[in-house]
């Protein structure tokens, strides 16, 4: 007899059972502050060290606002080199450079780049559209200085993992309108792309595993308290005009079988191509949401394909 829906590999339904064995409050019942703790203790419990020169400093994106960052190349290697910025995860609220160090240094080891991940501002104490400006404006700053950072400013992907997918993909929508500096690439891990919640995987998957759609409410909530601006292009751009979508740079989307986000990241990349942008979507299956991200799940079969994928991707339209 086929095993019923959702179906998880081994490590993945490990891991999930082992956290709901440990208990506690569930996530959309939790203050900001503890939500950030309880991810952050997951990823430290398991994080791995892999080297890489890693560096935290300020960048100045207006007179008044800096924004602080982390660069990572690999270990030993000062020559020019493309450059990934990189959009984290947590719906907005939680995740940080520790949360997804050890993504993001796999990430610029396996591409050999510069991997510059942006800590921009959560919510709610930041709500739309003011990380999308400043990460606009660590874009801008970047292709104005490469020089001093050793990048190549012809050489610049955009990537993000869930609300970091969003944030992504809405800077290069907004970089696209502005005049803003060339993206090479798109790379979307399972992102979100509508404010809507109602496509047929929010039904199927509103209990989970990992993501649920209550969680999803309690994100949403923080990130966009104004719902005028649901259905704007800037907060969900799989309700942008084809028109508005023409001309994006080549997309990269991976979704995850069972998840709440799937229906809308294929959704995005269905309207992508239909917009005439190149687009590659590859749903993996037997995982959940953030099985990119969680240091847990490194060694299962679906983060190893998965993140095989997103380098080769990344390498070839960086250094060909």
């Amino acid at each position: 007899m086929y095993p019923k829906k959702p179906h998880l590999d081994n490590v993945t339904g490990n891991f999930i059972e082992q956290v709901s064995e440990a208990g506690g409050k569930p996530l959309y019942e939790l203050t900001p502050e503890e939500a950030r703790e309880f991810l952050l203790m997951i990823q430290r419990n398991s994080h791995k060290h892999i080297p890489a020169a890693v560096k935290d400093l300020d960048i100045a994106i207006d007179d008044n606002r800096s924004v602080n960052v982390r660069l990572v190349r690999p270990e030993n290697y000062n020559d020019i080199l493309p450059v990934i910025i990189y959009l984290h995860g947590g719906g907005w609220v939680m995740g940080d450079s520790e949360t997804h160090d050890m993504l993001i240094r796999k990430l610029s080891v396996c591409t050999n780049s510069v991997v510059v991940f942006v800590n921009y501002s959560r919510s709610p104490e930041a709500v739309y559209p003011q990380a999308v400006n400043e990460i606009y404006g660590v874009l801008k700053f970047l292709y104005q200085n490469a020089d001093k950072f050793n990048i190549d400013s012809d050489r610049i992907a955009i990537a993000g993992d869930s609300a970091g997918g969003n944030l992504a993909t809405v800077v290069a929508l907004k970089t696209l309108k502005e005049g803003g500096p060339q993206i090479l690439l798109q790379a979307l891990l399972y992102p979100v792309t509508d404010a809507n919640m109602d496509s047929d995987s929010y039904k199927e998957f509103k209990d989970g595993p990992w993501l649920t759609k209550k969680a999803m409410e309690y994100f949403w909530n923080a990130y966009l308290p104004d719902k005028s601006y649901k259905n704007d292009m800037y907060v969900s751009p799989l309700r942008a005009c084809v028109e508005n979508l023409a001309g994006l740079p080549p997309a990269l989307i991976i979704t995850a079988e069972n998840d709440v986000l799937r229906d809308e990241g294929e959704a995005y990349a269905r309207k992508l191509d239909f917009a005439g942008v190149k687009v590659m979507n590859v749903r993996i299956n037997m995982t959940c949401h953030d099985f990119m991200m969680l240091n847990d799940l490194q060694h299962s079969p679906a983060v190893k394909s998965a993140f095989a994928l997103l380098c080769k991707v990344l390498s070839h339209k960086l250094h060909n």
